[in-house]
């Protein structure tokens, strides 16, 4: 029978507590710009403290059980807690579905940054929609949402589609984005469209020609630098 789930995410946090480096935390706290207080521990070695504990969750978790857990990790202080909720819920994206979709967006919006954005949409999102045609609808809504963060998780979704992207689609995305003010959204359209030139190079640079009097010099920079 599986923990609790508020127990299960108390438990990964009490582990990562016993491993604080409060020297490190503040280099941490620092580079985040002071945001969110850390434990002060890197990622891989976050990851292989916490590796005995998540293997309990196994293969094929109960994905409201997998939600429960994210978020009460979320609610906790420490930046780390939300980096565990992440990669727990990029590792069995394949469990979550339409359904869901609410509770991954309030993730989105709560304790924002890129450092956890990225990673559920690129992952948890970039799955959902390609098994989920149905949300695309939501995601069309997100690419001109008021919240920069749902726009970046609109920007990002198909950033590893490859081949597989819906041009059409990664096009409106970012026309609806192009006059947009903020670095975090420019960002994000730089990197799609110099990810998605790994696949169409040709596609980007005829894009990047059509509307370069309407996009920002840190877009073009981005997206260019494998042109």
């Amino acid at each position: 029978m599986q923990k609790d789930a508020d127990v299960f995410a108390q438990e990964l946090r009490e582990s990562l507590r016993q491993t604080a480096n409060p020297q490190r935390a503040v280099a941490m706290t620092a580079y985040m710009k002071g945001k969110f207080s850390f434990f002060g521990i890197p990622t891989p070695e976050r990851r292989a403290r916490l590796k005995p504990l998540t293997a309990c969750v196994g293969r094929s978790p109960d994905p409201d059980w997998l939600l429960e857990m994210a978020e009460t990790l979320w609610s906790f202080e420490e930046r780390e807690c939300q980096y565990t909720a992440a990669d727990l819920l990029v590792k069995h994206a394949s469990r979550i579905d339409a359904a869901h979709e609410g509770r991954i967006a309030r993730l989105i919006r709560t304790k924002s940054w890129w450092d956890t954005v990225d990673p559920l949409a690129a992952r948890v999102y970039g799955d959902l929609l390609g098994r989920s045609p149905a949300l695309l609808p939501v995601m069309h809504a997100y690419a001109e949402h008021e919240d920069l963060w749902l726009r970046r998780v609109a920007i990002l979704h198909q950033l590893h589609y490859g081949a597989a992207t819906d041009v059409q689609r990664l096009d409106e995305v970012l026309c609806a984005n192009l006059e947009h003010p903020d670095f975090f959204v420019r960002k994000a359209m730089g990197w799609a469209l110099r990810q998605y030139a790994r696949t169409n190079p040709e596609w980007v640079r005829t894009w990047l020609g059509r509307h370069h009097r309407q996009i920002s010099p840190l877009t073009h920079r981005e997206a260019s630098k494998h042109l």
